[in-house]
């Protein structure tokens, strides 16, 4: 399987619409076999969801994202974990361990063009 995490200066980032790099990891038997940064070259959920379907991730943990982008990524069979932040490293051993918190939902829920806050005042999602 491939998890992807959006990713800036070995954080979570948290605003999944604007990422600009995705840390991806490939795991078997709950071990990481490799892993790499990617930049996402566009943005928007469409585009980027769209990016992590070719890619074959089948699990996306992330910080901040909003309705649409969760169906853009639900078309493409990619689980998403939500809500999260922290360093990558320290959230992947938190998900191979079967620690990880994270919500299933939604964690914004504006639309374009609003001003929005979410996580406590943290701008996120699209």
């Amino acid at each position: 399987m491939i998890l992807a995490m959006p990713y800036e200066s070995g954080e979570v980032f948290q605003h999944f619409g604007k990422s600009k790099e995705f840390q991806l990891y490939e795991i078997e038997d709950g071990k990481i076999l490799g892993s790499r940064v990617m930049s996402a070259g566009e943005n928007g959920h469409s585009a980027l969801a769209d990016m992590l379907g070719k890619l074959g991730v089948t699990v996306l943990v992330c910080g901040g994202i909003g309705d649409g982008a969760k169906q853009a990524l639900a078309q493409w069979g990619i689980r998403v974990l939500a809500g999260v932040q922290g360093p990558v490293e320290q959230v992947m051993e938190e998900y191979l361990a079967g620690r990880l918190s994270a919500s299933a939902g939604a964690t914004c829920d504006h639309h374009h063009e609003e001003g929005h806050s979410c996580h406590g005042g943290d701008s996120c999602c699209h």
